[in-house]
């Protein structure tokens, strides 16, 4: 930890590094001590809003719990966000297993995430909540450095890493991705109402 300004506390525009636990239903489910704290630029929704609101104040070292409800989080879980894909629409050698992560590119270019949830002989069942949807979140969080933001860094809105180079998405950001370092092996889909070949072979290449 580096001598700081004792008085320095958590504000928009700041570069905030947090050590985090992670606990859904009393079960562990991520921490900052498997990998490195996270670190983003505060008030610019690069983590989840219930968790970034609660933030603002604290000081280096200083401690908190945090209990974020699915709508601060998530989002509720939607029983008809659901999506029906043929067997022969995925790669041969796709892994088509429940609890796979599948990428969807939504008529607008958006990407979608889902999960495989049950496969049949025709169809494979994908469910497009958030696998933390629906869930109370429990965040025990201790901040750890804060920093001003270099003036890219301001500008574009999110932290860089020491050498220039853009890092890679934070957890708990309040778009649609949980685990981003996943990304690079998760296969990409166009639309799901609307595959073709070479939609197919996008996904192979990926």
């Amino acid at each position: 930890m580096t001598n700081q300004d004792p008085s320095l506390a958590v504000k928009k525009d700041l570069v905030v590094t947090l050590d985090y636990k992670l606990l859904v239903d009393g079960e562990v489910i991520d921490s900052s001590e498997q990998d490195f704290p996270i670190q983003f630029l505060q008030g610019h929704g690069e983590i989840i809003p219930g968790l970034e609101n609660e933030l603002y104040g604290m000081k280096v070292g200083e401690h908190k719990q945090v209990v974020v409800p699915p709508s601060q989080g998530y989002g509720e879980y939607d029983p008809e966000a659901f999506a029906e894909i043929p067997r022969s629409e995925f790669p041969k050698d796709f892994p088509l297993e429940p609890e796979v992560e599948v990428q969807l590119r939504d008529e607008d270019g958006e990407v979608v995430d889902a999960f495989i949830e049950s496969v049949d002989d025709k169809l494979v069942y994908l469910n497009l909540n958030h696998p933390l949807a629906g869930k109370e979140l429990h965040f025990s969080v201790t901040v750890v450095e804060l920093r001003e933001p270099t003036p890219e860094e301001l500008e574009h809105g999110h932290v860089h890493a020491p050498d220039g180079a853009e890092l890679e998405d934070d957890e708990f950001d309040d778009e649609d991705d949980f685990d981003d370092e996943d990304d690079d092996d998760d296969d990409e889909f166009d639309d799901e109402d609307d595959f073709d070949d070479d939609d197919e072979d996008e996904a192979d290449e990926d």
